[in-house]
């Protein structure tokens, strides 16, 4: 996926906010269950640096502010959405960031369910560094279609298409809903981000 060209071009056309539903996997079987959606407040990138994750690969150095690499404010807007249409959610957690496509080892699984992490996906990173580079703010909505390996059954694509396929309704409404709730001008700082980063 070319993470960067995809944002360089929603910053082309003028978008302003990104709401990224995902595909994720629970680590937290006993609390972050199938069907429910996580609006991720933290990430942590194992992806080792073979995706390109920032616009500022010359002679400019750029330091990005990234303690809270998803939009607050959209993740508010989340969660307030959320009540209104009854949706179970989890109004914070950890989302880990693996390179994909293979799923992970059940060691691997175990060490992220250790730290206490939440989701895991393939996508969120560079997707929200690349973004709070553009200016855009960005947020995460995590769909677990599965329980990693934290269960008997292995997971497979199968597995992840039927449980991503029975959310696609909600998480469109959710999305719909999220549009109308959005403040016209942005009360976060994602947008001016870089103002003070660039060397």
């Amino acid at each position: 996926i070319n993470y960067r060209a995809n944002i360089w071009g929603m910053k082309a056309l003028g978008v302003k906010r990104i709401i990224s539903p995902a595909a994720a996997g629970s680590l937290q079987p006993a609390k972050v269950k199938l069907g429910e959606f996580v609006f991720a407040d933290q990430l942590f990138d194992i992806t080792m640096g073979v995706r390109d994750d920032t616009f500022f690969d010359g002679r400019t150095i750029a330091h990005l502010p990234f303690a809270e690499p998803f939009c607050p404010e959209l993740r508010k807007v989340a969660v307030v959405t959320a009540a209104e249409v009854n949706y179970k959610v989890h109004d914070k957690g950890t989302y880990v960031c693996i390179n994909g496509p293979r799923f992970s080892t059940r060691a691997e699984s175990m060490f992220y369910h250790n730290q206490g992490w939440d989701v895991i996906g393939m996508t969120a990173y560079p997707e929200a560094a690349l973004a709070r580079e553009a200016g855009i703010c960005f947020v995460n909505i995590s769909m677990p279609t599965d329980y990693d390996v934290h269960s008997e059954e292995t997971v497979t694509h199968a597995m992840v298409l039927k449980t991503m396929s029975e959310n696609v309704d909600r998480v469109r409404k959710l999305t719909f809903e999220m549009i109308t709730n959005i403040p016209k001008d942005a009360s976060c700082d994602c947008q001016t981000a870089m103002k003070n980063g660039l060397f």
